[in-house]
């Protein structure tokens, strides 16, 4: 065979093995089938292990939303008392930190998540294989932006002591009633068409979970405990936002592992280098240094303050949601900046570097068609253009917590890296 054909046959595997990818993608079907401990449920967590977004890091690399983060969770988990207690301990090598996709899981901005930490339980229906996430604390001060004053300590308690417990009962009730669990792919396609992007807008999305919740609040809460669960959800519009996290995990995981798929099955920051994976190229990552969003500031805040860009909620862009869906969400340029016109050049941009419109995730605004789903590092480099994300920005000072939010254009460069290994690994 001379070598123009066996070009071609190698095009040829590598079309087959991304048309593969993105079916088993967008075919996945994420289920919630319910809430338990980090450490009693995510794979291979350890008493001392503390999992954070992004490629994995070490703790004098790491920027300081995340080392913020971590003091918090540590002062959480009681292994220490106080913040300078905390920072030794956390440069003592005795705490594990890991990253969270290593261990099935996905958390938003700095992702930090302790042994005694609850999480949501997602399953793929098909595959049965599961994801997890964090439960999210709402906008402002919040351990994923780096803040870890004694308000933090005290939702994140209550969080563990009282809205795990009552979620736990709920979803049992209501998991027994539907005979499996929530599904997740159907309340996504539904909050799209509600304005929904599902990474920075999920009001339609946490009100539809919530509509379904709420009957089994009533039915198997006390009064009390019924009301304390519905208010928290009902205040905090990104609730759902780690639910798709985990759903999109589970999607992006669904493609992952195909011999000769050039699709990005992950892309992350930890706020120290952005990060992502292929399909074909197993769980190694490529990375860069990781960019400082543009966007908006709260007040007194400005690029200079700004912690560079982190979390492991760019696994929505990878599956068609996010900065993919933002045409689906013109009114999410309000918190990020720009225009309406912007939010469908988003879309439009991600066209040009996906291999599929998506089967279930539709944009009514574009006649109903799907969102740009399946990153192909060929197209990407062909192009050159790099994926974007809508993202929170945090204060690069550890304790201060969240200053903005924004837009993040990627490097080429872990893209670049990855078609060198490819072609490394498969000899082209």
């Amino acid at each position: 065979m001379n070598n123009s054909s066996t070009l071609l046959s190698f095009k040829e595997k590598i079309a087959s093995a991304n048309t593969e990818a993105v079916e088993k993608m967008m075919n996945s079907d994420p289920l919630l089938v319910g809430v338990d401990l980090a450490y009693t449920s995510i794979p291979n967590f350890q008493s001392k292990m503390i999992l954070h977004a992004g490629p994995p890091i070490e703790w004098r690399n790491m920027c300081g939303a995340l080392k913020g983060a971590i003091i918090g969770a540590i002062i959480y988990e009681k292994w220490s008392d106080n913040v300078i207690l905390a920072e030794k301990l956390a440069s003592s090598g005795e705490i594990v930190f890991d990253s969270c996709h290593d261990h099935s899981t996905v958390g938003p901005m700095a992702g930090v998540i302790s042994p005694n930490m609850p999480v949501f339980v997602i399953k793929d229906r098909i595959s049965n294989t599961s994801a997890y996430s964090n439960f999210n604390e709402g906008l402002g001060k919040a351990l994923r932006f780096g803040a870890y004053d004694e308000d933090v300590i005290s939702k994140l308690d209550w969080m563990r002591k009282e809205l795990f417990e009552s979620l736990k009962t709920a979803l049992r009730t209501l998991i027994a009633r539907n005979g499996g669990g929530i599904s997740l792919k159907s309340i996504i396609s539904q909050a799209l068409q509600m304005g929904d992007e599902c990474h920075n807008r999920n009001q339609a999305g946490t009100s539809l979970f919530l509509r379904e919740l709420t009957p089994a609040l009533i039915e198997s809460l006390d009064k009390r405990d019924a009301i304390a669960a519905y208010n928290f959800i009902n205040s905090n519009n990104h609730f759902f936002l780690n639910i798709v996290l985990a759903a999109s995990k589970c999607m992006a995981d669904m493609s992952h592992n195909i011999k000769y798929s050039t699709l990005v099955s992950a892309i992350s920051r930890n706020g120290t280098e952005v990060g992502i994976r292929v399909s074909g190229l197993g769980n190694d990552w490529f990375t860069h240094t990781a960019p400082v969003p543009a966007g908006l500031y709260f007040a007194g805040y400005s690029t200079s303050d700004a912690n560079p860009d982190i979390g492991d909620s760019t696994i929505t862009e990878t599956v068609g949601l996010g900065a993919a869906a933002m045409a689906a969400s013109p009114s999410i340029v309000k918190f990020v900046g720009g225009n309406i016109e912007d939010a469908l050049e988003m879309t439009e941009r991600f066209k040009r570097i996906t291999i599929a419109e998506h089967k279930y995730f539709t944009i009514p605004y574009a006649n109903f068609e799907g969102t740009p789903t399946g990153i192909d590092i060929r197209k990407v480099l062909r192009s050159g253009i790099a994926p974007r994300a809508n993202t929170g920005i945090a204060h690069k000072n550890p304790g201060i917590g969240q200053i903005g939010a924004g837009i993040v254009t990627l490097s080429l460069a872990p893209f670049k890296k990855a078609l060198l290994a490819f072609v490394k690994k498969y000899g082209v």
